[in-house]
């Protein structure tokens, strides 16, 4: 057995589940029947358009926080905990990249997920995913943190996740994270943020509409809250909610 330093490009990865140690996660999941989605993708693509079930999701995360304020929010410190709640929904999505031939996990923040539509959000995550870690400007922010010594870097991270106003902008009101490109039906996973959303993969499974069974395209969606903020009676309503924005559009 040989042992190594940890490579320098997982340091905001450390320095993030330090920071979330006081969560209290709990876990829900549904499925959702996906054929709306489906469809909308297949005459996205008849058209030259790429329209990623990530997207979607995103647009319907924030309708449905928008309606959720207590669960659009972020909580700071512990028996005199301070909690804030946002007029707007910051959706973070969490990438799969490679930094210094490192596989790390990156991330980005659309802004406005309340307001945007599958086609803006799709540009936002394929202009990021399209940029070079080690030089676009977009993950400056975490070159930053590899490269200042590591007390220093992990007192101006902390600092930053601390802060209740900065915070929307990092890791936003919201996290979704994605594991579909893989045999992965569903996991569950804390991003930071009040609420996670975890998007499994699209499987056709066998289901009842009108009192038949059919084979329709099934997501395993989960849900991930803090119980510090809110409690299962609120988490469960969103992710009704949520399911049904994604089978409906309603």
């Amino acid at each position: 057995m040989t042992g190594t330093p940890i490579a320098r490009e997982r340091r905001h990865t450390l320095f993030f589940l330090d920071a979330i140690r006081s969560f209290a996660p709990v876990h829900l999941d549904t499925e959702v029947d996906m054929s709306r989605i489906v469809a909308d993708r297949a005459r996205a693509r008849d058209d030259g358009r790429r329209q990623s079930v990530v997207s979607h999701v995103v647009v319907a995360v924030g309708r449905v926080l928008a309606k959720h304020p207590e669960a659009n929010a972020a909580i700071q410190g512990r028996l005199r905990a301070r909690v804030a709640r946002y007029p707007f929904v910051h959706a973070k999505v969490t990438l799969d990249g490679t930094l210094h031939g490192v596989r790390v996990v990156l991330a980005t923040v659309v802004p406005n997920a309340h307001e945007a539509t599958v086609e803006t959000v799709q540009e936002h995550l394929d202009r990021v995913r399209a940029a070079d870690p080690e030089h676009g400007p977009q993950f400056a922010g975490i070159r930053r943190v590899h490269r200042a010594a590591l007390p220093v870097a992990y007192a101006r991270f902390r600092r930053a996740v601390g802060n209740l106003a900065i915070r929307p902008l990092l890791t936003g009101t919201v996290a979704v994270t994605s594991l579909g490109h893989r045999d992965v039906d569903g996991f569950h996973s804390v991003g930071g943020t009040t609420v996670t959303i975890g998007v499994g993969r699209i499987v056709q499974r066998p289901v009842v509409r009108d009192g038949r069974v059919v084979v329709a395209p099934v997501l395993r969606l989960s849900l991930t809250f803090d119980h510090r903020v809110i409690d299962g009676a609120e988490a469960a309503d969103v992710l009704t909610d949520l399911k049904q924005e994604l089978e409906t559009g309603a």
